[in-house]
């Protein structure tokens, strides 16, 4: 019984959605990263530290940084894992949860300055803090937002591509 109200509470939090998710460095697929041999070149080349090998799968962990696109990685990488081109962006976003502090009444705005393409925002609100708004075109997924978090809100999400209606 504790552990299906653990399982639950974890699930209602959300951090069991934390706890599982893992990432693929920025550029590499479920497709490209069946080519990995596991070297852990890419893990060696990050400045910020954030990839590792899972299972012999490199994955970015944003709990200790954000990902500056800088392309070590990739350029490090003997196997055909990572794209011709370095990536700009991850194929997710940030999203912020209930639990955000701010939306809690605690003045905080972490997420806000370390945001480096300022997708999180601010807005007033009548009789209390400032609330996030996160705008998901210009946010680029990497993670700069999750590690400064102290109230562990900031979560990602897959980007879901619009169908044009003709």
């Amino acid at each position: 019984m504790g552990q299906v109200a653990s399982t639950r509470r974890a699930f209602l939090t959300g951090s069991v959605l934390r706890e599982n998710s893992s990432y693929y460095p920025p550029g590499v697929t479920d497709e490209s990263v069946r080519n990995c041999s596991g070297c852990g070149d890419c893990v060696d080349a990050c400045p910020t530290k954030i990839i590792s090998l899972r299972d012999r799968v490199p994955t970015v962990d944003f709990q200790v940084g954000e990902c500056t696109f800088c392309g070590e990685c990739s350029a490090r990488c003997p196997e055909r894992v990572f794209p011709p081109e370095p990536a700009i962006s991850f194929a997710h976003h940030a999203v912020i949860a209930g639990t955000c502090l701010a939306l809690n009444f605690v003045d905080c705005q972490a997420c806000r300055d370390a945001c480096p393409t300022t997708a999180i925002r601010f807005k007033p609100r009548l009789g209390g803090p400032f609330v996030p708004v996160l705008d998901t075109d210009p946010c680029t997924g990497c993670g700069a937002c999750i590690s400064v978090c102290p109230a562990q809100s900031i979560s990602m999400t897959t980007n879901r591509m619009e169908v044009a209606h003709a």
